[in-house]
């Protein structure tokens, strides 16, 4: 069975840790700002960072159709995204991929509950913003 788990919450909920546990190819937005000098986050990129992981998921899903890259050979049934998700739109494309090519969907919210801290410097202004803005689908 192939699987995709989409984990969404805000900055410091835990959901790069929990992606790492579910095993799985993992992916995110945040990966694309990685460097050798660390994480290096540049707003004005935060749109192709995003496009980035939306065509990382789906190389991964066609891994069968793209032999030359290396971390796709052994072949993908299960794909973890972390992103912030924060309204219901930006999980969209992720569900089109996963329907095109035969993934089941799970969407999981993470909740800090475990006093994690955000590792990435989001203003508080900005997580009380994120936090606003977050859409549940019941």
């Amino acid at each position: 069975m192939k699987e995709l788990f989409l984990l969404r919450g805000l900055p410091g909920s835990g959901k790069s840790t929990l992606a790492e546990s579910l095993g799985g190819t993992h992916l995110e937005a945040d990966m694309y700002f990685m460097t050798d000098g660390g994480y290096q986050f540049d707003v004005t990129r935060l749109k192709d960072a995003h496009q980035w992981c939306q065509d990382s998921v789906k190389e991964a899903m066609t891994w069968d159709e793209h032999p030359e890259i290396e971390f796709l050979s052994a072949g993908v049934s299960k794909i973890v995204v972390s992103n912030t998700f924060t309204q219901e739109w930006e999980m969209k494309p992720y569900f089109e991929l996963a329907e095109k090519y035969g993934y089941r969907v799970y969407s999981l919210i993470v909740e800090n509950r475990h006093g994690g801290v955000n590792e990435h410097g989001v203003p508080e202004d900005k997580l009380e913003i994120m936090k606003n803005r977050f859409e549940m689908k019941l």
